[in-house]
């Protein structure tokens, strides 16, 4: 009996203000526990809160580059609840009035490994998902399990760090529809410069809430799955407790609103506690902020400040550069990925921007890949990069010997034309040299040239590969190719 998936994303995503939201206490990841808990975060007697502007921008940056609608003027409110890692037993926030409304974002889907669920129709495709509101709030602090036996600690290091809650419709229906959704927006955040994205480090935590239902028919219960910061772990933890609910469901039992935890070690998820719905937060507006309001000077100032954005450039690179949508995806998986791959094509033409697009999406992420590298992180420069591409462009050398032009580089460093010169990789690009090396290579092999004659034509292979081979690899392919021919003919 088929079974239809519900899912929507709820992404805490903190914003990179080197100070917190309502206070000027230093939001640096890794210090001491507890040295970076100020008295406004822990809300001690007759202090007051103080909103952050940088904060404020990069809520507004990122409703600008949805689309999505910007509050003249939204309202914190204080969100009531009780944790050990929440010292004011409430958090401020915002509830009626967001400061982002309702925006989209198109997210490009690439099947996933695994079941049924996640793969869905097994083709890639585009789909627009909604995205409800985006509020700013802060951060709670942090419990330590097990750093003294028995104990739980708490951290408030992070409490009152500035987060940006960016809340989707339920418009997703599969694993690989949430992954793609997530991986989209983690690449925006760090693309528009609010937020350095580690989801190591927490700055980038998803919740989602899964349901299942007969097609057609109406919503089933949801149960959301907390703090997950990987999307390996978010796949299968969807593919799970879908699973799990068309299970239950099947064998008579009902599915009953909850918070749950994914533990990856067992891949399984378990309930944490009944899911509390707005309600039961006794939401208020914050007496002590006042409402925050936006300008249209202030949106056109924002506005100016952010760059082209992922969607703009990769129709760029199918439109003016030609490049397919594969390639312009790939390049704009990230924007230190697209903007090394723009010096690039500045540098050697656009003409040749296949040729750069080949090698950032093959020799280079490959390399990153296995060195455990971001792109930010790669050792080869930009400049590096287009002076070995020119060499490539204009026949000095050939593409084998642009690899290992490319590996010295990466390994030790360097200018490609001195590389190129110290370990004598120029191609051989004299059609004199070229056609003296083929006629003695013709005359050396009478028999397979009269065979070549006869019709057998997948031996020019054969004569290829001798003539690279007495160049030493050297002999410009474009030319050998075309002295070859013409002298095989007879």
């Amino acid at each position: 009996m088929s079974w239809e998936i519900v899912i929507g994303l709820e992404v805490h995503t903190q914003l990179s203000t080197n100070t917190k939201i309502f206070s000027g206490a230093s939001t640096t990841y890794g210090a001491e526990p507890n040295t970076q808990a100020d008295a406004v975060s822990i809300a001690l007697p007759g202090v007051l809160p103080v909103l952050n502007k940088g904060a404020v921008e990069r809520a507004v940056k990122f409703g600008l580059a949805v689309g999505a609608h910007i509050a003249p003027r939204s309202v914190f409110a204080r969100k009531n609840y009780f944790y050990p890692d929440l010292p004011k037993g409430y958090q401020i926030s915002q509830f009626d009035l967001p400061v982002v409304g309702m925006g989209s974002l198109t997210i490009q889907v690439e099947p996933l490994s695994g079941n049924a669920p996640s793969t869905g129709s097994g083709q890639a495709y585009e789909k627009v998902v909604r995205i409800t509101r985006a509020h700013l709030e802060e951060d709670a602090g942090k419990s330590v399990h097990g750093a003294t036996q028995g104990m739980t600690g708490v951290d408030l290091n992070r409490a009152g760090t500035p987060l940006l809650e960016i809340v989707s419709e339920p418009d997703m229906c599969s694993a690989a529809e949430a992954v793609a959704y997530a991986k989209a927006l983690h690449t925006l955040v760090r693309w528009i410069g609010i937020s350095d994205g580690n989801m190591q480090e927490g700055s980038f935590r998803c919740d989602v809430n899964v349901s299942v239902r007969r097609p057609g028919g109406p919503l089933g219960t949801r149960r959301e799955i907390k703090n997950l910061n990987s999307f390996k772990y978010m796949q299968q933890a969807i593919d799970y407790e879908v699973q799990w609910q068309i299970d239950t469901i099947e064998n008579g039992g009902k599915i009953h609103q909850a918070t749950i935890l994914f533990n990856p070690d067992t891949g399984e998820t378990r309930a944490m506690r009944s899911k509390e719905d707005a309600h039961d937060y006794r939401y208020f507006p914050d007496p002590d902020l006042l409402p925050l309001d936006i300008t249209p000077e202030m949106l056109a100032a924002m506005r100016a400040t952010l760059p082209e954005l992922p969607d703009a450039r990769r129709a760029r690179y199918v439109s003016e550069l030609g490049l397919s949508a594969y390639d312009a995806n790939s390049l704009t998986s990230s924007r230190e990925m697209s903007d090394f791959f723009d010096v690039c094509v500045a540098a050697v033409g656009a003409s040749n921007a296949k040729l750069c697009a080949n090698w950032l999406i093959g020799e280079v992420s490959a390399q990153l890949n296995r060195d455990g590298l971001e792109m930010a992180q790669c050792p080869v420069s930009t400049q590096q990069m287009s002076g070995m591409l020119a060499r490539v462009v204009d026949g000095t050398i050939s593409n084998s010997g642009a690899k290992e032009v490319f590996r010295t580089l990466w390994s030790d460093g360097g200018d490609a034309d001195a590389i190129i010169e110290d370990k004598g990789l120029k191609q051989v690009s004299d059609s004199g040299a070229i056609e003296v090396l083929v006629d003695e290579i013709i005359a050396a092999n009478a028999d397979k040239v009269a065979e070549y004659r006869s019709g057998k034509d997948k031996l020019f292979g054969f004569f290829v590969g001798l003539a690279m081979k007495a160049s030493k690899g050297k002999a410009n392919p474009a030319q050998l190719n075309e002295v070859l021919l013409k002298k095989m003919a007879g």
